[in-house]
């Protein structure tokens, strides 16, 4: 059974920076694709970032030049480098695991971005 577990989740100040993690658990990290979503109060949860199993990475619009995504596959581990930070990028951010159409998420992370 697939566990994934996001910790780096806080509260910052606008422009300020967070690094948010998820350790994956279980088989078959190298040939999944991993993804970070997001889900703000009173809105649908929403794409972030994902990066396949080869390193190729897409991000929503609203992240591009600000967030990154990345991978350790020899810690079975995907990051969320996260910039520039602002108060719509307040959210509860979700890991999220596909492999062969199987989908696992997290529990989620929670980060605050407040002055």
């Amino acid at each position: 059974q697939v566990q994934l577990v996001e910790s780096g989740g806080g509260s910052v100040q606008p422009g300020g920076s967070l690094r948010l993690s998820c350790a994956a658990s279980g088989s078959d990290f190298l040939i999944s694709i991993m993804a970070w979503y997001r889900q703000a109060p009173g809105k649908q949860r929403e794409l972030v970032a994902v990066i396949t199993s080869g390193s190729i990475t897409r991000y929503a619009d609203s992240v591009k030049g600000r967030f990154t995504i990345s991978r350790d596959n020899a810690k079975n581990t995907v990051y969320l480098q996260m910039n520039s930070l602002r108060p719509d990028d307040t959210a509860v951010y979700y890991c999220n695991r596909n492999i062969r159409g199987v989908v696992s998420w997290g529990k989620g992370t929670a980060v605050t971005v407040s002055s």
